[in-house]
C-alpha cells in the first residue's frame, strides 16, 4: 500500500511520537510511505533519513492554504491509497482532499475529549477508518453516540530497538545524576500538570522517604504545576532527595537511571505512553487505576495498579517495591516480553495493515 501520513504539529509529545513510530514501522513493513510535515519539528527530526518521503507544509488551522497545497501536491505526486491523519485541526481538510482525490482516509484520535458537533457527526462517517488508542476511549466515544462499527482500536506502537534495557547507559546515567549503587530511585516522566497527579505522589514519596533513607525521586518534565511541586518538595522535609530535570527529547537516560516509574494520573488518562516505554526499558510501573492506564500493563505481573490520588496506598506500594529487589526483578522480566507481544512497532504495523486491507 501507499500511505500518506499528514502531521504538521510542532510539538514533541505522545501523539507526535506515535506518528513518527507508526510511519517508520509501516515503511519497515514494506509499504510505500510519505508524510506531509512541518519543517524543523520533532516529527521532522524523527522521520529524517528514515526512508519516508517528506513533503513540507503547515496547518495553523483547518483553512491554512499552506497545508492544503502541500497535501494536494503530495497526493498528485505520490498517489497514495490512504491518507493517515492524527491531529484534529487537520481532520476537515484531509476529509475534503481525500474525497476530491478519491483516496481513502484513516484518522487517529489520541485525546479523549468530545469533538465539536459537526465534526462528531461527520468525520467518523467520512473516514473509512476512525481509530482510537484504547478501549477506554472507544467506550467513551460510543457513549457519546458514535456507531461502534465506525470506531477501531490500535494501541501505541513502540520501537523496541530504541527503548530497551541498557546496563551501560544505566551505569553512566546514575553516575551523571549522582545516584549510589544502593539508592532506590522512583521516576516521574511527563507533562507537569495538576491532573497528572504529581502532588499526591510527592506526598506519598515524602512519607515513604521517612521510612526508607535510600529512596530518592527524579521528576522529568515541565508544565503549570512545576512551582507547586517545588513548593511541596521544599516543605516535605526531604528536598535533597528530590531532583527535577526539564523535559528532554531523549528520555532513555532517565528510564535507565530509575528503578520504578510512577504514572499517578488523577485526571483522565487516555492511554499512558510512558508506561509502555518504561516496561520496554526494563522498568516496573506503578499506575493509577485511571482511564486507559490499566491497558498499558498487567497488574501484579509487570507493575502495580493503584487507586488514583490515594496517598497511603501509593506510599505503601512504593515502600513494597522499593524494599523488594526480587519483586522488581520479576516485574522487569515480565514487562519487556509482554510489551514486545502487545505494543512492538512491527506488531502494530501488522494490525494497521489488516485494518486498512479490510476496507478495500
Amino acid at each position: 500500500m501507499k500511505l500518506l501520513f499528514v502531521g504538521t504539529h510542532f510539538g514533541g509529545g505522545g501523539t507526535e511520537s506515535h506518528f513518527v513510530t507508526l510511519a517508520k514501522a509501516m515503511h519497515a513493513a514494506g509499504h510505500e510511505v510519505a508524510a506531509v510535515i512541518r519543517p524543523d519539528t520533532p516529527i521532522h527530526h524523527g522521520l529524517k533519513d528514515s526512508g519516508v518521503q517528506l513533503y513540507f507544509g503547515v496547518f495553523r488551522n483547518a483553512f491554512d492554504p499552506r497545508g492544503i497545497r502541500a497535501v494536494w501536491r503530495a497526493c498528485g505526486e505520490f498517489r497514495p491509497d490512504w491518507i493517515v491523519g492524527s491531529f484534529s485541526k487537520e481532520y476537515w481538510p484531509l476529509a475534503i482532499i481525500a474525497r476530491l482525490r478519491g483516496v481513502k482516509l484513516a484518522l487517529f484520535k489520541h485525546m479523549d475529549y468530545p469533538l465539536r458537533p459537526a465534526t462528531h457527526y461527520f468525520i467518523p462517517r467520512l473516514a473509512q477508518r476512525f481509530i482510537v488508542i484504547s478501549n477506554f476511549m472507544r467506550d467513551n466515544f460510543i457513549a457519546r453516540g458514535i456507531d461502534p462499527a465506525r470506531i477501531q482500536i490500535l494501541y501505541n506502537p513502540l520501537d523496541l530497538e530504541y527503548f530497551k534495557p541498557d546496563a551501560q547507559l544505566r551505569k553512566t546515567s546514575r553516575e551523571q545524576f549522582g545516584y549510589a549503587e544502593d539508592d532506590i530511585v522512583l521516576g516521574f516522566i511527563g507533562a507537569m500538570h495538576p491532573d497528572k497527579g504529581m502532588l499526591p505522589l510527592c506526598d506519598a514519596l515524602n512519607q515513604a522517604m521517612e521510612q526508607m533513607p535510600k529512596l530518592k525521586a527524579i521528576w522529568v518534565g515541565d508544565g503549570l504545576a512545576v512551582q507547586d511541586l517545588n513548593t511541596k518538595i521544599q516543605k516535605g522535609g526531604f528536598a535533597p532527595r528530590h531532583f527535577w530535570h526539564t523535559w528532554a527529547e531523549d528520555v532513555r537516560p532517565y528510564y535507565a537511571a530509575i528503578d520504578m516509574l510512577a504514572v499517578p494520573t488523577i485526571g483522565r488518562e487516555t492511554f499512558g505512553r510512558v508506561s509502555i516505554e518504561a516496561q520496554a526499558s526494563g522498568i516496573p510501573v506503578l499506575c493509577s487505576d485511571n482511564g486507559g492506564l490499566p491497558e498499558t500493563f498487567v497488574p501484579d505481573v509487570t507493575g502495580k495498579l493503584l487507586p488514583a490520588g490515594d496517598v497511603a496506598a501509593w506510599r505503601d506500594a512504593i515502600l513494597e517495591m522499593a524494599g523488594d529487589t526480587q519483586l522488581r526483578k520479576q516485574l522487569q522480566e515480565k514487562g519487556r516480553s509482554w510489551i514486545a507481544q502487545k505494543f512492538s512497532s512491527s506488531a502494530i504495523a501488522e494490525q494497521l495493515t489488516l485494518l486498512l486491507e479490510e476496507s478495500r
